[in-house]
């Protein structure tokens, strides 16, 4: 069935309109948020201001809000979920060769920018953790010293990140 021109032209606009207030919305600059003493992990609901290691923030499309999370690895383990279907604004994470590991503040840097070392012997808020750095010889310099391999975002994967717990997250059991 062929549509009358007027019809096809007009849905044509349509579309064109929707594409471009949908690439506003998701250009306008998004910031990280600051952790304050209240500050909680979306997850879990623990304090983050409370625990050591890096923290991040997902900012999803339609929330004013970010979602926090307590460590990276959770971090990782929500945005490399299959189920996870939510547009992704901006993935922030502190950058671990600036803040304070035990009281880490501020120094917010995009998550897939970043530098990871998985398989150290520092831990976070939930024990075993991913830590995150700005630069490579940072992450580097960390691992030389604590232990890990040095790996950019997308090498991470989903089995590094299981949140199952139990004997896999204590090598001790």
């Amino acid at each position: 069935m062929k549509l009358p021109r007027r019809t096809v032209l007009l849905a044509a606009l349509g579309a064109a309109v929707l594409a471009g207030c949908d690439r506003s919305a998701t250009s306008a600059a998004v910031t990280p948020h600051e952790i304050d003493p209240g500050t909680t992990c979306d997850l879990d609901g623990m304090l983050l201001a409370d625990y050591p290691g890096p923290k991040a923030q997902i900012h999803y499309a339609g929330q004013d809000k970010p979602v926090f999370c307590c460590d990276t690895v959770e971090m990782f383990s929500t945005l490399l979920a299959p189920e996870q279907v939510r547009s992704v604004r901006a993935v922030f994470v502190q950058d671990m060769g600036r803040a304070d590991w035990q009281q880490p503040r501020g120094h917010w840097i995009d998550a897939k920018a970043g530098w990871y070392v998985a398989g150290s012997k520092r831990h976070g808020s939930m024990g075993p953790t991913i830590a995150s750095f700005a630069a490579e010889a940072d992450a580097r310099r960390f691992a030389g010293d604590h232990g890990g391999k040095v790996l950019r975002f997308a090498e991470v994967t989903p089995a590094m990140v299981d949140l199952g717990g139990g004997a896999q997250q204590h090598g001790g059991m």
